[in-house]
């Protein structure tokens, strides 16, 4: 006699809570490359730094290796809402695909479901990024001007009691507008890439050659858009009065390579963090497989 043993599964939560993890613990890797293109960015004006390293050196001399993690908690945060947000609702958006045409999504439902997915999940993080983009960018101010948050709960409380609670979401549309050029960018090209890539390398190769030429492409189109991001998020007298008033002023003040001021450690930030947080979360899969639904093939994988 045969006996059918159901195989136990994952459940949906748990890929959501997996995703955010793995998105946290990149974080943690590629937090400086962050901290630099962001002050690249805010600094194009002044010409502070002639570069990405001359930034990463001159912020290790005068403040402290600890500085290069300024804002660390905030874009833990960030990792926690946005990244899971988006996750769960890709995945969503997945399944009611699969169910009502009974089959895989085609690049361009990806491409879709992937713009919805990352304009969700921004929404949803744009309280975390405000405050990343504060933190990381308050050592360089005068001494008066700053707003020495501690911590991201304490950025929160205060951005609220100051400025507001809808101050938590300025920046908002073009952190959604980036969200979805990235999400629709990555999708697209990741997936095709790993197919490229497929006859020259495999394994873990194979997804970091596709992960960075995926980078390049998503940083090239939305560099503007997080530029603009962060200009609007970090600025106290309004200069800005929206995303194209952003774009305009940029490339009529500061010129156009302005717009892509900071591509390296964006670069360098995109390419690592997708490979990262891809390789984590396998590594959390495969952990509560094995050890959660007792699946001991799961260490094999």
């Amino acid at each position: 006699m045969v006996y059918n043993i159901e195989k136990k599964s994952m459940p949906g939560y748990m890929m959501y809570i997996n995703g955010g993890l793995a998105g946290m613990m990149a974080t943690c890797i590629v937090q400086p490359l962050d901290l630099v293109k962001t002050r690249m960015q805010i600094s194009a004006t002044t010409g502070e730094y002639k570069s990405s390293l001359d930034c990463l050196v001159k912020t290790f001399k005068n403040e402290g290796i600890l500085a290069l993690y300024n804002g660390l908690s905030a874009g833990l945060m960030r990792q926690a809402t946005y990244t899971t947000a988006r996750m769960g609702f890709y995945q969503m958006e997945n399944e009611a695909y699969r169910n009502h045409y009974n089959a895989p999504p085609t690049v361009l439902a990806s491409m879709g479901m992937g713009i919805m997915a990352g304009a969700f999940g921004a929404m949803f993080g744009n309280p975390a990024e405000v405050a990343l983009i504060r933190m990381m960018s308050d050592n360089r101010l005068p001494p008066e001007e700053r707003r020495n948050y501690k911590n991201v709960g304490d950025a929160f409380a205060r951005i609220v009691k100051e400025e507001g609670v809808t101050a938590l979401w300025r920046g908002c549309m073009p952190t959604v507008g980036r969200a979805m050029v990235v999400n629709m960018v990555q999708l697209a090209s990741y997936s095709q890439l790993k197919k490229v890539f497929a006859d020259y390398v495999s394994g873990l190769p194979l997804h970091i050659c596709a992960a960075m030429v995926s980078g390049l492409l998503t940083t090239i189109a939305s560099m503007p858009l997080d530029m603009a991001k962060t200009r609007i998020q970090q600025q106290k007298s309004g200069e800005y009065k929206g995303t194209m008033d952003v774009l305009m002023k940029v490339a009529k003040n500061e010129g156009v390579p302005a717009l892509w001021k900071g591509f390296t450690p964006y670069l360098c930030r995109i390419g690592p963090h997708t490979v990262f947080a891809f390789i984590f979360l396998e590594q959390l899969t495969k952990a509560y497989k094995r050890f959660v639904l007792g699946d001991e093939s799961a260490s094999n994988i």
